[in-house]
């Protein structure tokens, strides 16, 4: 399958990271380089941009769409949690003007069966974006206590069967091991009282992302990205972070809402002795979400929340 993915709020990641000729950039999921793409061109005819994917079909897919724009352009297979160190092994100390996280699962990771993401292409239980590494949702499902399993659906998915869930996982792999994403998800239908399951998405959905959150440290490499984000972005620099779902945007809210602050004396204080003195200033007290028109076009785009800031000077 062609790697092809339609680039989610686009001409609003544009406005906050305002791409200029002379800037460096950095694309943390080049995915299939859409939004890559839209930059390298808004900072034409010298801005550069780093694309980072840690999946290889992304990374080829990246490439070859964005082989005309030469020497502009450097890729890299990384995790974006690791944004720091990649960019020092490029040579790059001095910082950058932008950065983009877009963590979303890609639409062709979601469509090609072989992956195991999906509920409803049935194929080997696998949900690794990164192929190299060796935990796949297979042995999750097969071998992670009970508890841990109910904790994994609860929290990652906010699925509130999840002990029900996690206990017929246990009980059918006692018998025999679960291989397939379709074997998953018609078990965890079945687990679901009917009355929960006649209404809203597939009962399977919540199950199936919480174990690809917890196959990739999804939560955990956000929350590392962001922070090593903002270390590296010049005064002046901007971040945009595109999430689909509360828990990531719970993430990423919490931590640039955090580095906006300044003073964190307590409230009963008379007076400031902490000093501290804002990292960011946040673009937007609410997240962009996608208006109609993009709904229309792409309705995979109706759970993104984009939120944008300004990495401040320190003196």
């Amino acid at each position: 399958m062609a790697f092809r993915h339609e680039p989610v709020l686009l001409h609003e990641v544009l406005a906050i990271l305002q791409p200029r000729p002379g800037g460096l950039y950095v694309d943390g999921t080049v995915g299939g380089g859409g939004h890559a793409q839209a930059i390298l061109e808004a900072s034409a005819p010298d801005g550069r941009l780093i694309g980072i994917d840690q999946d290889d079909e992304a990374l080829t897919a990246s490439k070859e769409r964005l082989t005309r724009y030469g020497g502009r352009v450097t890729t890299v297979k990384g995790n974006f949690r690791h944004i720091k160190e990649i960019l020092w092994s490029l040579g790059v100390i001095e910082g950058v003007d932008g950065i983009l996280l877009d963590v979303g699962l890609s639409s062709p990771q979601v469509d090609e069966a072989e992956r195991g993401f999906s509920y409803r292409l049935d194929a080997p239980l696998d949900m690794r974006m990164d192929l190299s590494e060796t935990l796949t949702a297979r042995d999750i499902v097969n071998s992670w206590p009970e508890a841990e399993l109910a904790r994994v659906v609860r929290d990652y998915g906010e699925e509130r069967w999840a002990g029900r869930i996690a206990k017929a996982i246990v009980k059918r792999r006692q018998r025999q091991a679960i291989e397939t994403t379709g074997e998953l998800a018609e078990l965890v239908k079945e687990a679901i009282p009917a009355a929960s399951r006649r209404h809203g998405p597939h009962p399977a959905r919540r199950t199936f992302q919480a174990l690809r959150i917890a196959v990739n440290d999804e939560l955990g490499a956000l929350e590392e990205g962001v922070k090593g984000a903002l270390d590296v972005l010049r005064p002046g620099g901007r971040l945009a972070v595109i999430a689909f779902h509360s828990l990531e945007d719970r993430i990423v809210k919490r931590i640039l809402a955090k580095e906006a602050r300044s003073c964190i004396c307590p409230p009963q204080a008379p007076v400031c002795t902490c000093g501290r003195r804002p990292r960011v200033r946040l673009i937007g007290r609410r997240p962009i979400v996608p208006g109609p028109e993009e709904l229309a076009r792409n309705p995979r785009a109706r759970s993104a929340k984009l939120r944008g800031a300004e990495r401040l000077a320190q003196e």
